[in-house]
């Protein structure tokens, strides 16, 4: 059995129901997978967003008295795969948590499998780590490797849920929908 965690920021909108999500598609697929979702900066127990739980109701997915859960190293334990909202919850957990760095990936990154994509990716987070570390030790960046940089985020798609946070219930339902097709591509490639 697989154990996949999710994570967003207060793990109260995407993360939780990407969890709902999952967890439901799987049980109906008969596929065996355990699910859980966590926020890089949640406060243990707050409820989850009115919004959320109501577009979880669009998909028959009761998820009233769901509550949020910080990331700890408890749960970056238990996960075999770890899936983020965005580049930047990938990036937090990678620097709390390095050694889940291989394991560690945006949801759409994962699911969306591009090999040249992901080989940019690859490329991006490296040069950065190398600029943060030239820059740590107050040395200058090279122009050839901003302008590296730039040309790979120039050419890397999108790889982030949307943030319906603060918005209006259409949005959540959005986001709902954008989570659910990058799932129907995770069930596909966990069969495969």
């Amino acid at each position: 059995m697989m154990n996949i965690l999710f994570v967003c920021t207060g793990n109260t909108c995407r993360s939780p129901m990407a969890e709902a999500m999952l967890r439901q598609l799987a049980k109906e697929a008969n596929f065996g997978l355990e699910v859980r979702s966590a926020g890089v900066a949640a406060m243990k127990g707050s409820s989850i967003s009115k919004h959320a739980v109501t577009a979880l109701q669009d998909h028959h997915i009761d998820a009233a008295g769901a509550s949020s859960t910080p990331l700890t190293m408890r749960e970056v334990e238990w996960a075999d795969l770890i899936l983020t909202m965005t580049g930047g919850h990938k990036q937090h957990v990678v620097q709390l948590y390095p050694h889940a760095v291989e394991r560690t990936y945006t949801l759409k990154e994962y699911v969306d499998v591009d090999e040249q994509v992901l080989a940019d990716l690859m490329t991006l987070e490296e040069k950065i780590a190398d600029w943060q570390m030239r820059m740590a030790l107050g040395e200058k960046i090279p122009d050839a490797d901003r302008d590296e940089i730039i040309a790979l985020q120039q050419r890397i798609p999108n790889m982030d849920i949307s943030d319906p946070y603060g918005g209006s219930l259409e949005e959540y339902r959005r986001c709902a929908e954008e989570i659910h097709r990058s799932l129907i591509k995770l069930l596909r490639r966990a069969g495969d």
